[in-house]
C-alpha cells in the first residue's frame, strides 16, 4: 500500500523477505524468488543486511515465512489454471512481484498488475535499472483501491470481464476498511463465472497464535509510524460470508501450516507457520453452483 503519494514501504520489505529467504535460510527451498534482490536495487545492502545479521529474530522469520509460503501457495494455484487455459491474470497490489518477469509460464497469459500509481512508478524505475524489460503482455494498472473502480480501471486496460480470470490479491487487504474489501470483492464478484480469487488476510486476536501475537505487537506500531496502518482482521467465517455476500464460492480456506507439505515445514531454520494469516480460495458462482458460498 501507499500513502501521500509514496511508493509503499510494504511492497519492499515485502521483496526483501522473499530475497533473503533465498540467502539466510535452509533447505528445503520454500518460494524462489530469483528476481527480488535486482529489484531492491541499491537498497540491497541494507534490507538484507537485516536478515543476515538479524535472521532468526521472530519478526523476520515470521516475515519470511508469511511471505514465501503465501506467494509459494498462490503461484502453485496460477500454473494449473493456466494450464487448465485461463488466460487473464489480475495481481491487485502487486508491488514488487516478479512473476511476469520470471516464470516460465508468464507469456501464456495476460497479466495486469494493480497497484498505487506511486508504487507502480517505483516499481518501472526499478525494472529499468535491472535491465529487466517488460513483456508485451504485462499491463500496468494505476488504481487507488481507496478511491477509483477496479471494474473500470481493469476494462479501459484491455481486461475482458466476460473471460474467466484467476486473481492474486495478497498483503493488501489488511490495510484497507471493511467497506474497500467489500467493493473490490463486489467488482471481482461481477467478473465471469469460474474467475477464482486468492487473498490472504489477517486473523484477529482470539486465532492468532503466540509467535503472531509477538509479530502484531513488534510490527503494527512501526506500520502505522509508516503511514500504513493495519485497517482490517477477518475470522474466516467473516469472510465466508463477505464472499458469498459478492458471488462467490468458497474452495477453501487456508491456514499457513498447510501452504506446504508437512516435510517442507520440517526445517533446520528459523521459519516456522504461524496463526497469523490465512489464504481464501474461491471462485465467483456460475448458474449450477449453490448459493450458500459453503464448499460442496
Amino acid at each position: 500500500m501507499s500513502t501521500n503519494g509514496q511508493p509503499s514501504s510494504t511492497a519492499l520489505t515485502a521483496a526483501a523477505a522473499r530475497a533473503a529467504h533465498l540467502i539466510v535460510d535452509q533447505p528445503p527451498v520454500i518460494f524462489a524468488d530469483t528476481l527480488a534482490e535486482s529489484l531492491l536495487s541499491d537498497q540491497a545492502e541494507q534490507l538484507l543486511g537485516y536478515h543476515r545479521a538479524h535472521g532468526n529474530h521472530l519478526v523476520l522469520a515470521t516475515a519470511r515465512a508469511q511471505v514465501t509460503c503465501r506467494s509459494r501457495y498462490t503461484e502453485d494455484r496460477v500454473a494449473e489454471s493456466i494450464r487448465a487455459g485461463i488466460r487473464q491474470y489480475v495481481i491487485l497490489g502487486a508491488g514488487l512481484d516478479t512473476f511476469a518477469y520470471r516464470s516460465e509460464l508468464a507469456p501464456q497469459v495476460r497479466i495486469f498488475e494493480v497497484d498505487h500509481p506511486a508504487t507502480q512508478q517505483d516499481k518501472k524505475h526499478r525494472l529499468t535499472a535491472a535491465n529487466i524489460p517488460i513483456p508485451d503482455n504485462v499491463t500496468h494498472v494505476a488504481q487507488d483501491f481507496e478511491s477509483e473502480t477496479l471494474a473500470d480501471g481493469l476494462a479501459t486496460n484491455g481486461f475482458d470481464p466476460s473471460r474467466p480470470s484467476i486473481i492474486a490479491w495478497l498483503g493488501v487487504s489488511m490495510y484497507l476498511t471493511h467497506t474497500a474489501i467489500s467493493e473490490t470483492l463486489s467488482a471481482i464478484g461481477g467478473f465471469a463465472p469460474g474467475t477464482e480469487i486468492i487473498m490472504d488476510y489477517m486473523l484477529p486476536k482470539s486465532l492468532r497464535d503466540a509467535t503472531a501475537q509477538t509479530y502484531v505487537d513488534l510490527v503494527a506500531p512501526n506500520a502505522a509510524e509508516r503511514g500504513e496502518p493495519w485497517l482490517t482482521f477477518l475470522d474466516p467465517q467473516e469472510l465466508t460470508t463477505l464472499l458469498s455476500g459478492h458471488g462467490f464460492q468458497l474452495i477453501e480456506h487456508v491456514r499457513q501450516h498447510d501452504m506446504l507439505h508437512a516435510a517442507e515445514w520440517d526445517r533446520q531454520d528459523t521459519l516456522k507457520p504461524s496463526d497469523l494469516s490465512c489464504i481464501a480460495h474461491a471462485r465467483v458462482r456460475g448458474p449450477r453452483d449453490n448459493s450458500t458460498g459453503q464448499p460442496e
